[in-house]
C-alpha cells in the first residue's frame, strides 16, 4: 500500500512537472524574426531568458517568419500545433497585411481562424496588437486598429493593443528602412508583452 501511495504521488508530481513546463509558440513575422539583428538579440530570445529568471520552465518555440502575413500564418498553423503542442500561443501577425493595403475583413477573419485553431488545440493566446503609421490615412489605420481590439472582444483573449508601443516612431528605436526595430527596442518589445503575458503561464 505504501508503494502503491508512493507511485501515484512521484506520478502526480511528474504530471504537475510537465503541467508547468508547457511549450510558447510565438507566430510572428519579420518583427518577432528579429530581422536585421541577431536572432539572439531578438524580443523572443529575450522572452526565453526572462523566463528562466522568473523561474519558468517553458519551451519557447519561434515560428515568425520575416514577410508573413495572417493569411500565410493561418495556413501554417495547423501543423505548427500538432507538432509542438504547444500551451500558448503568441499571434504577431497583421504588420504586413496592412503595409499592402490588403482588406481588412480578411486579416480579422484570417486571425480568427488562427485563434480557434489554438483554442481547439487547447492553447491559451495572446493577441499582439498592432498599428500603422498615419500616412495609410486616418480611415484605414483606425479601421486597422479596431480589428485587434474587436476580436480580443470577440474570442475572449488577452491583448496588447500596440505590441510597438515607444518603439514606433521613436528616434533610435527603428532601423533604417523604419519599419524593423533595432537592438536597443527589443527589451521594451518584451516589457510590452511581459505584463500580459505572465498571469497566463
Amino acid at each position: 500500500m505504501r508503494a502503491w501511495l508512493f507511485s501515484g504521488a512521484l506520478s502526480l508530481m511528474l504530471w504537475a512537472q510537465g503541467a508547468v513546463a508547457g511549450t510558447l509558440l510565438v507566430v510572428g513575422d519579420s518583427i518577432s524574426a528579429a530581422f536585421g539583428l541577431d536572432s539572439r538579440q531578438g524580443w523572443v530570445a529575450l522572452l526565453e531568458k526572462r523566463l528562466v529568471q522568473e523561474g519558468f520552465e517553458h519551451q519557447v518555440v519561434n515560428a515568425s517568419i520575416s514577410g508573413d502575413t495572417s493569411a500565410g500564418g493561418a495556413a501554417r498553423l495547423s501543423a505548427l500545433l500538432v507538432e509542438h503542442k504547444p500551451e500558448l500561443v503568441i499571434i504577431e501577425l497583421g504588420g504586413n497585411d496592412g503595409l499592402r493595403g490588403q482588406p481588412l475583413a480578411q486579416l480579422q477573419q484570417n486571425l480568427a481562424s488562427m485563434v480557434e485553431q489554438s483554442q481547439q488545440a487547447g492553447a491559451k493566446v495572446l493577441l499582439l496588437g498592432m498599428k500603422l503609421p498615419p500616412n495609410y490615412g486616418v480611415r484605414y489605420t483606425t479601421a486597422f486598429a479596431q480589428v485587434f481590439t474587436d476580436l480580443a472582444e470577440q474570442k475572449q483573449v488577452p491583448l496588447v493593443p500596440f505590441f510597438l508601443e515607444g518603439v514606433g516612431g521613436v528616434p533610435g528605436m527603428m532601423q533604417a528602412d523604419g519599419i524593423h526595430p533595432t537592438e536597443a527596442a527589443q527589451e521594451i518589445l518584451l516589457d510590452n508583452v511581459w505584463p500580459t503575458l505572465k498571469p497566463m503561464l
